[in-house]
């Protein structure tokens, strides 16, 4: 009987190319790792998660994790572009303790470029808080949230909320109302367009 003959298998692996994946300009257009594809074009869209330490090399941001899409290919170089960032939810639970008032704010925004977000922030107070006065702080965080928005372009709100500029106004402002433990903004998510 004759043996049938072992097709060869084809290693497509060596057929791959290897791609630095680069972060927005507003993010110091950083390395923030490296892929393997066979066709640049198979990149598109594909998500990319990094913390602040690696980015910032400061430890004390290791709880911020930030969001990438890749959007383009030149070469070897798949460049991204920011799709929102999101705090541990084991840090927010360390900072919520019995006897104090959680508040939470999502304000859907739009940047004075036109970049439409989705903004979490979140308050903390040092004791339970009336709810006639949670009410007011919550409008408070949006307010300042929206109006910071419709001042700045996309780079520079986003400069502010990552590195914690915007939860510390939020904090002085809002503190007025009922003494704040924390202001923290928890998430962003950028708001796509249906085509």
């Amino acid at each position: 009987m004759a043996k049938a003959r072992r097709r060869r298998v084809r290693d497509t692996w060596k057929e791959k190319q290897w791609y630095k994946i680069m972060t927005p300009v507003e993010f110091g257009d950083a390395e923030i790792g490296s892929t393997p594809a066979r066709d640049p074009e198979l990149l598109i869209n594909r998500g990319v998660e990094s913390s602040m330490r690696e980015l910032a090399g400061d430890f004390s941001k290791q709880y911020i994790k930030l969001y990438f899409r890749i959007n383009n290919v030149v070469g070897d170089i798949a460049n991204t572009k920011f799709m929102g960032h999101q705090v541990t939810t084991d840090y927010v639970r360390s900072m919520i303790r019995r006897g104090t008032s959680r508040i939470d704010a999502i304000s859907n925004v739009t940047t004075k470029d036109g970049q439409k977000l989705k903004v979490h922030v979140l308050g903390i107070t040092i004791k339970r808080a009336k709810s006639s006065q949670q009410k007011f702080i919550r409008e408070t965080m949006e307010r300042m949230v929206q109006e910071a928005a419709a001042n700045k372009p996309f780079q520079e709100f986003i400069e502010d909320i990552v590195g914690g500029k915007m939860a510390s106004h939020i904090y002085h402002e809002a503190k007025k109302i009922y003494p704040l433990k924390r202001v923290e903004t928890v998430k962003t998510q950028m708001i796509e367009e249906k085509t």
